[in-house]
């Protein structure tokens, strides 16, 4: 009978793992995406369900009525609440359970990073700092910056936020990575940004802003990741792969 493999996904890394996986004889790979995105990262085989899974009790039950026989959390590294709740389950119901986390990025010479623990800080920080932001957080965080009348801001995000939803004055700009090294220099300097704000995401799909911003001399308000639970962790595809055929 084939094991069942549950992955939390909705990144680049767990499509190509749910691709890869789909390759090991005896495994059914089942895909579940949160659905916050319209053109979330969807894999090309197995199983895939889309929505929550109503918290940790919910995502408890799912283990154990399917039944999977792994877990692996491959979901955005500032996806914390879907984390923390795949940790609680998981030992619940004692399913060997794994964390795909790519690595943060790291700060290296010529970086001006303002390092900060949320999304209010983060606005706190650009208070008599900035006065052109390219706000690059997603649409949901968007709010925290909604105050800041002073201040104009280009926002980039995946999908719109939701409709009466507080933003910034500015403009929004709806796009996905990856994206060049000379496509975020050029929109730097035609929106002549002062400031960049990013979450620590990790990952080669958006980190040329962050190579344009150094070469430009634009500091960086960092949004540094929520902490997450202490259980056994990969950064790669090919880590997940090796743990999951331990797991045989």
């Amino acid at each position: 009978m084939k094991k069942r493999l549950l992955i939390l996904g909705g990144t680049g890394d767990a499509a190509e793992l749910a691709v890869r996986v789909s390759q090991i004889a005896d495994i059914e790979v089942v895909s579940s995406l949160a659905g916050r995105t319209q053109q979330p990262f969807t894999p090309k085989t197995g199983t895939v369900r889309i929505g929550g899974f109503g918290g940790a009790a919910g995502l408890a039950a799912f283990l154990l009525d399917r039944p999977i026989d792994f877990l692996i959390d491959a979901t955005h590294p500032f996806a914390a609440q879907i984390s923390a709740n795949a940790a609680v389950a998981a030992a619940e119901c004692n399913v060997p359970f794994l964390m795909l986390v790519r690595p943060a990025w790291e700060r290296v010479e010529g970086d001006r990073w303002i390092e900060v623990a949320g999304h209010s800080e983060a606005a706190r920080a650009l208070l008599g700092l900035s006065q052109r932001v390219f706000l690059t957080i997603g649409r949901q965080e968007l709010a925290a910056f909604a105050g800041l009348d002073a201040i104009w801001f280009l926002m980039r995000a995946i999908d719109p936020p939701a409709l009466n939803s507080p933003i910034p004055n500015g403009k929004l700009l709806l796009a996905r990575g990856p994206f060049s090294l000379e496509e975020e220099r050029q929109l730097l300097l035609e929106y002549q940004i002062d400031t960049i704000v990013s979450k620590n995401s990790g990952g080669g799909a958006t980190y040329a802003k962050i190579v344009a911003a150094r070469e430009l001399g634009i500091p960086v308000v960092m949004v540094q990741r929520p902490p997450i639970a202490d259980v056994e962790k990969v950064e790669d595809v090919e880590g997940a792969i090796a743990w999951l055929v331990k797991q045989l």
